[in-house]
């Protein structure tokens, strides 16, 4: 008799992403012996269920199977919790197991702050281990959320393509080009948690998920039940198809913008207005915004109405003073040319 569905369901993800991580390391020049991948865990549903198809799948794969907690340090006891969770990793035969402690910011609001702390740990242990991967628990709930979350923003077709299966990590380190994996996108947060209920894994429901003050909790708890209420059953799984919908688009018109980019940049690293004048607006706005973050403008930061600002000294030229960008950036019409430079320059 097989495992239970919900099982086999998480354990054909993971294997998949093993394959692709042992397909990667295979065409690297340098040899090592057998990778390593690591999972990131929370101690929740999805990440325990994610944790548990690692230990299972990573012998049968020949690969090393390690785990990271970390501890954002944001409710009472989370110190404890996160060594339980490191327990919870070595029981199923994960090792190295890590508690990465980190101290949260307050940049671009909690929910931002925490992930770009989390990250930071995350890189680091990956670095330091020098694992080949990192696996992610992200779920297709997730994705629908992270969807709804970027149209509420208006911020354009890759704000809907959510998270990709595979990303880099933030370090900038040159191997890590394709640390994160997420083998759960498609599949919903019912099935990891049938999946722990079926193993008898204990899991940690986050107080923080349930909690209105984040963005994130309302969309969960609140906006996605009213989507579904009005148009039926089936919300999540369309709003994640678009994402892979809207992430095909998105990279076709950034491969086009970043040549575009290419043909209109002077010598002087100044933007040709004729070069960008006659592009298609949603190719010519990619090309202002990777200038813009060249510059020093924080991505995180940079929203579609800077962009649209700093397209109207294209199109809509009337002698407009220079625009003042985030990260002071500075933004203005020369002649023929466009600079974006840092304004203290």
């Amino acid at each position: 008799m097989g495992p239970h569905p919900a099982v086999a369901a998480i354990r054909l993800a993971v294997r998949r992403a093993l394959h692709d991580v042992l397909a990667d390391a295979r065409s690297d020049a340098r040899p090592e012996g057998a990778p390593l991948v690591l999972v990131a865990c929370s101690g929740g549903a999805d990440s325990m269920a994610l944790a548990s198809a690692l230990a299972f799948e990573a012998p049968r794969a020949g690969v090393r199977a390690g785990g990271v907690t970390v501890d954002h340090g944001l409710q009472p006891g989370s110190d404890a919790r996160a060594r339980e969770v490191a327990e919870r990793l070595a029981a199923l035969g994960l090792d190295p197991v890590e508690e990465a402690t980190v101290a949260v910011g307050r940049a671009g609001g909690p929910e931002a702050a925490a992930r770009t702390a989390r990250y930071a740990a995350l890189d680091a242990a990956a670095e330091r281990h020098r694992a080949r991967a990192v696996l992610l628990g992200h779920t297709r709930d997730d994705q629908a959320e992270t969807v709804l979350l970027g149209l509420a923003r208006g911020s354009g077709t890759r704000s809907l393509s959510g998270m990709a299966a595979v990303s880099g990590g933030l370090s900038g380190a040159k191997d890590a080009a394709h640390r994160y994996r997420r083998p759960f996108l498609a599949i919903d947060r019912q099935t990891t948690r049938k999946a722990c209920l079926v193993q008898a894994l204990p899991v940690w429901d986050d107080p923080h998920n349930a909690d209105p003050s984040f963005t994130r909790s309302r969309v969960r708890h609140e906006a996605l039940p009213v989507l579904e209420k009005a148009l039926g059953r089936g919300v999540v799984e369309a709003l994640a198809r678009t994402a892979q919908l809207s992430r095909d688009d998105a990279d076709a018109l950034d491969a086009w913008a970043r040549d575009a980019q290419l043909a209109a940049t002077r010598p002087d690293g100044t933007l040709e207005i004729a070069a960008l004048h006659d592009l298609p607006p949603a190719v010519r706005r990619r090309v202002l915004r990777r200038a813009a973050i060249a510059a020093g403008a924080p991505a995180g930061s940079l929203f579609a109405r800077h962009i649209e600002e700093t397209d109207r000294l294209i199109t809509a030229w009337r002698g407009q003073r220079p625009l003042n960008l985030p990260g002071r950036v500075e933004a203005k019409r020369q002649g023929g040319r466009l600079v974006l430079q840092q304004a203290n320059q």
